[in-house]
């Protein structure tokens, strides 16, 4: 066989292996995102200009996420956490409007003890997408609710609403999710 045409053999094997290390790559990546961020997946994918960028958008969010020092919260602070919740619920009965903005501080609040940056919303909310991303969408609706109840907008069965919600991310984020979290030196 002369090399000329043990080249035209060759080439074309190796552009095929080289194209199927890639999408072999680009589907593992995909459905380790997937699984990470859940629905946040898709949501991110939709509100992107192509699935690439939304994907890399991820990776930065876990990039950043990673060099947070998130950190499960010791049973003391565990257990002010809970006793606090049940005073917002509590005080839902007389003051729901209160009680649903004292959620979102609370809940606020509980992420910052745990190592998420409060910086604002939509950073919150990238934060978060990384450990709890299926838990997202009850924050995004409680907070939506929290703003309509500032200008007096919002139905008491909106505000029960958020509470429910609130109260989704909350037990997440004081049980670490639901994972154990590695201890760090």
């Amino acid at each position: 066989m002369s090399t000329g045409t043990l080249l035209a053999i060759i080439i074309p094997i190796v552009v095929v292996l080289a194209l199927a290390a890639v999408a072999v790559t680009l589907m593992t990546r995909r459905r380790h995102l997937r699984e990470r961020f859940g629905p946040e997946y898709e949501r991110t994918v939709e509100g992107s200009d192509s699935r690439l960028a939304a994907e890399r958008e991820l990776k930065a969010r876990e990039r950043r996420h990673d060099a947070l020092d998130i950190k499960p919260l010791p049973p003391v602070s565990r257990d002010r956490y809970t006793r606090e919740w049940n005073g917002v619920q509590a005080e839902f009965v007389d003051r729901p409007e209160d009680a649903v903005h004292d959620a979102d501080r609370l809940v606020t609040s509980l992420m910052h003890d745990r190592g998420y940056p409060t910086e604002g919303f939509e950073q919150q909310m990238k934060d978060l997408s990384v450990e709890h991303g299926r838990t997202l969408e009850h924050y995004r609706a409680a907070h939506e609710v929290e703003s309509l109840s500032t200008n007096s907008q919002a139905t008491t069965e909106q505000l029960r609403g958020a509470m429910v919600h609130y109260r989704a991310l909350f037990d997440e984020l004081i049980s670490d999710g639901g994972r154990a979290q590695p201890a760090r030196s």
